[in-house]
Order: structure tokens, then C-alpha cells, then sequence
């Protein structure tokens, strides 16, 4: 890290990230090492955060720092640590908006990444956590964790405790499992995603997302993959959020149907993600997904990828 704050310059890489895990909304999610967002941080001599160059996107991006989810963290860093000098950022988006693959979250965990290699004495990397986190806030309205952890720390993270100061753990899981992630070429704001879930839920529903949450965390640490397996299915958030993903009934039931070990939505979709238990069989639900998706003529793009990460890093 001295290295590249004597450069000025340093790069960081942030991976996709799959936020709930179905089972644990806002408070869990594991990294998606096969696709991730780039960011290029420089120091400058001006006492201020700024926007460079943006690639990879179609459309609209902020260009305003305060509204930027790569800029934000820095704003915070910079009057946290009432830093003399400042940074100019520029941004390659891997993940595509509002694909529900922590893309907002990449980009705010690469920037804080980056330019903690520029401090004269750089944070540890749970320092970093706070910052990135209030870049997410600016994309979904509301300071969750569970893309900003795994894509920082990578593997899976499980924010527990007070949701206004987590306790992060660190989540085993079976090293022969798989992730496959398949993203319809559609867009869902997380702030609509969140706007469609209802605010009261029985006590039965309650109960019955505990139960799995307990048991799916429980066959992660045990390495029980029939447990996973029993245990993987979101009873709150996917009934309310399905009918925004063309086709999600059929593309999960072709994933049960191939042998994979659960399948749900990435975040707030319209990606699907489902659980299998190696990587042959990551294919062959792949494929099976895909062809689903092609039922409803929606083209969708594919990733099998490790559950196990190394999270951001510098590159």
C-alpha cells in the first residue's frame, strides 16, 4: 500500500455481491468473485472529492459526488479523517444497474479500497466498512449491509446484532458449493424492489424465515449440504418481489428440477441465484435457468462461481 500512495494513484476491484442469500434479508450475502466493478482513485492537492471518468454504462450515472455511491464514502472519509488533500475517481462498472448484484455496493467498497492505499496511514479493512456503507445508502435509501460486507471482506458475511453497529461474521461454506447467478438484461431500482414489501408479517411467516435462516446457517458451518438444501427458501421477501421478474417461477422451478440445492432472487432482482453442489451441476442448472428465461423471450447472462472469495482488493 506505501507503494501505491507514493504513485498517487491506486486501483481496487470489487465483486458482485448476492445480498439476502434468500433466507436472510439485509443481513446476509456472500461475494460473486466472476464479475465486479473497478475504480482508479488519484490524490489531489484540492481538499475535495471529484468525479473522472465513468465506463462501462448505458444511460445515466450520478456525476454529482454527494450523489455518486463510489464518491460518497470518500466524502465521509475525508471529514472523518479531516484529511488535507483529496481524490479524483474514476469509475469501470463490471456490474450493470440495477441488476441486484450489489452493484452500488462494489462501487462504494472499490473507492474506499483505493484510496486508503493513498493515506499516509492507510485504515484496516474493517475501518473501511462504515465508509462504504454510507455509499450504499445513497442507491438504496437505507444503509444495509449485506452487499457492502461480502464484497469488501468476501465469502459470506452475516451482519449480526444491532443493525446500527453489526457484529460481521464470517460464514463458512461447503467448498464444493456453487453459485449460480443469472441476470435477465432487465432493471429493478433497489429503491422500487424495497417499495413493494409490506410492513406487518404474521407471526407464522416469522417464524417459519428464523427456522430456515437458523438451519441454513447451521448446514453451512456443519457442512450439511441436505440441511442447506432444506433450509433455502425465502418464505417473506421472494413472494412479494417475484411478480417483477418475468418468468421467476419457471426459472426457479427448473433449477429444483436440475439438482440445484435452492434458488432465489439476488437482492432486490431481477437477478436469480441458486445454490449447487459442485460445479457440474452449477452448469447444468445454469443452463436450465437460461433456458427458462429464453421461455419468456428475456436474455439473461450467466456466472457459476465459489462461494469463497478474497473480496475487494488492490490491483
Amino acid at each position: 500500500m506505501a507503494e501505491a500512495g507514493l504513485r498517487g494513484r491506486a486501483t481496487a476491484f470489487a465483486p458482485a455481491s448476492v445480498g439476502n442469500v434468500g433466507v436472510g434479508f439485509d443481513v446476509l450475502g456472500h461475494a460473486v468473485d466472476a464479475a465486479g466493478d473497478t475504480v482508479t482513485v488519484r490524490r489531489i492537492d484540492t481538499p475535495a472529492v471529484r468525479i473522472g471518468r465513468i465506463e462501462g454504462l448505458s444511460g445515466a450515472f450520478p456525476t454529482a459526488p454527494e450523489d455518486n455511491t463510489a464518491t460518497v464514502g470518500l466524502l465521509a472519509m475525508r471529514a472523518a479523517l479531516d484529511l488535507p488533500f483529496g481524490f479524483e475517481v474514476d469509475v469501470v462498472k463490471g456490474i450493470p444497474l440495477g441488476s441486484g448484484m450489489g452493484g452500488s455496493a462494489a462501487s462504494a467498497v472499490a473507492s474506499v479500497v483505493a484510496a486508503n492505499a493513498l493515506l499516509d496511514q492507510p485504515l484496516k479493512m474493517r475501518e473501511l466498512f462504515p465508509f462504504a456503507l454510507q455509499g450504499e445508502a445513497v442507491a438504496s435509501g437505507s444503509a444495509h449491509p449485506d452487499n457492502v460486507a461480502p464484497s469488501l471482506f468476501g465469502g459470506m458475511v452475516l451482519a449480526a446484532g444491532d443493525p446500527a453497529r453489526p457484529v460481521l461474521v464470517q460464514v463458512p461454506v461447503p467448498e464444493a458449493v456453487r453459485c449460480v447467478l443469472v441476470h435477465p438484461q432487465l432493471k429493478i431500482a433497489t429503491r422500487d424492489a424495497r417499495g413493494v414489501l409490506k410492513n406487518d408479517y404474521g407471526i407464522e411467516e416469522i417464524v417459519a424465515q428464523t427456522a430456515n435462516l437458523a438451519g441454513f446457517l447451521s448446514g453451512c458451518y456443519t457442512g450439511d449440504l441436505a440441511v442447506i438444501g432444506a433450509c433455502l427458501e425465502d418464505r417473506l421477501i421472494e413472494p412479494q418481489r417475484s411478480g417483477l421478474i418475468p418468468g421467476f417461477d419457471q426459472v426457479k422451478a427448473a433449477a429444483v428440477a436440475t439438482g440445484a440445492l435452492g434458488c432465489s432472487i439476488s437482492g432486490g432482482g431481477p437477478s436469480v441465484f441458486a445454490w449447487c453442489d459442485s460445479e457440474a451441476t452449477g452448469q447444468r442448472v445454469g443452463t436450465a435457468m437460461l433456458a427458462a428465461f429464453a421461455e419468456r423471450d428475456v436474455a439473461a447472462d450467466l456466472w457459476v462461481s465459489p462461494v469463497e472469495s478474497l473480496g475487494a482488493r488492490l490491483v
